[in-house]
């Protein structure tokens, strides 16, 4: 069958591919190829995205994971998990575990450190010479080290983690991404035998010292291995793309830099209009599921495609504007919906905010230095993001 093969070509790190659009104004959802070669159901509207998101006829699991379609040759994200049987009760079990160390109190007392972190790294770059890679003067080492106080990883170890973590987001090559979530499981396995012994104030000492007993030191590895990757990749990207957002819709950076309060509604703006790095969060039926009037039978593979929801004229009016002036009432799909929904989210607003109340007023006259055409998008990873972003002032 002729069908729409993923992914397509985007014109630039902004914008929405043109066949997504087309394919949305199409209808809700599409029959499409994926870039392994399989078939998936593509969903692109707001209503049915966010619908599915929390229809519990959809997980992440599969009666057959080794012959259910795939996305991706990525260890995360890729293809299907196993545990088909126990998929809802293990998933809340991890959250149980991890939503207390991401809670909206816990956040509000990290404020003034990653604040202070912001800071630090500004300073820094006010003292380089422009052009500058703000990619790594900012965008990669704040969350990193925000990451690493969070959970007790060195910062030294930051070029290992970084390397493997490329390596995990691969959408191209199974052996290398399998073979670097097993290294970063084994080094974060060998981080919770030390905690053991010589337990610190962070998230990995907590799991260890769970008074029921139930979590095994290669269950902590995994989770903290799944927290270490997912806990910076995604907000490094949106620091790079929301520095391009603001600086590429006219007076919006200005805006931030005569009045930083007005940060917290950039944010919610950046997080709605960055398309990301995937063509969609991939989800399995579990059971026969009929939705925007399309039956997407059980096994079926489902690509809910966030940016581009998050995009919806049916959803929001003026949909490609960025406005933090008037705050929009339907609020964005990029933290997901329902019972998964992202349990970092308040920490990448923590950041996000602390990053975009501080870097418009300390460099009022920050502008690209390439032209945005010459940007270059990580195609091959699931992340995506910028490989870099030189700017000056």
């Amino acid at each position: 069958m002729d069908l729409p093969t993923l992914p397509f070509d985007r014109p630039n790190v902004l914008d929405i591919a043109p066949r997504m659009r087309e394919l949305q104004a199409d209808g809700p959802i599409t029959r499409v190829r994926t870039s392994t070669g399989d078939e998936a159901w593509l969903v692109t509207r707001y209503d049915e995205v966010k619908a599915l998101f929390a229809d519990p006829r959809l997980g992440r699991s599969h009666p057959k994971p080794d012959e259910a379609a795939r996305v991706s040759q990525s260890a995360v994200l890729g293809g299907a998990s196993d545990g088909f049987d126990t998929e809802a009760a293990d998933h809340a079990r991890m959250r149980a575990r991890l939503v207390p160390r991401f809670s909206a109190r816990r956040m509000r007392e990290l404020k003034p450190r990653v604040e202070e972190l912001v800071d630090d790294l500004l300073t820094k770059l006010e003292a380089r010479t422009p052009p500058v890679d703000l990619h790594e003067a900012l965008s990669f080492p704040l969350p990193v080290l925000v990451i690493c106080e969070l959970l007790g990883v060195p910062y030294d170890d930051r070029e290992h983690f970084r390397t493997l973590s490329t390596g995990i987001a691969d959408l191209n090559d199974n052996a290398l991404s399998t073979g670097s979530y097993r290294k970063l499981t084994d080094y974060v396995l060998d981080l919770v035998r030390r905690k053991r012994s010589e337990p610190g104030n962070d998230m990995l000492s907590e799991l260890t010292t769970i008074e029921d007993g139930t979590l095994t030191d290669d269950e902590i590895a995994r989770l903290g291995a799944i927290v270490l990757f997912a806990g910076h990749e995604t907000t490094v990207v949106r620091i790079d793309i929301g520095t391009l957002l603001l600086l590429h819709t006219t007076g919006r950076y200005r805006a931030l830099a005569d009045d930083p309060t007005k940060a917290p509604a950039a944010v919610e703006e950046i997080l709605r209009l960055s398309v990301g790095g995937s063509n969609g969060m991939l989800r399995y039926a579990r059971t026969d599921v009929e939705i925007g009037g399309t039956r997407i039978a059980a096994g079926d593979a489902v690509l809910l495609s966030i940016g581009v929801a998050n995009q919806d004229q049916h959803a929001f009016v003026d949909p490609d504007r960025m406005d933090i002036d008037h705050p929009q009432a339907n609020p964005h799909l990029s933290f997901g919906h329902g019972a998964r929904y992202c349990i970092g989210a308040a920490l990448a607003r923590a950041e996000l905010t602390a990053v975009f109340e501080r870097l418009p007023v300390r460099f009022p006259n920050l502008r690209l230095a390439v032209p945005l055409e010459d940007l270059r998008w990580r195609s091959n990873l699931l992340t995506g993001g910028l490989a870099e972003l030189p700017v000056t002032w």
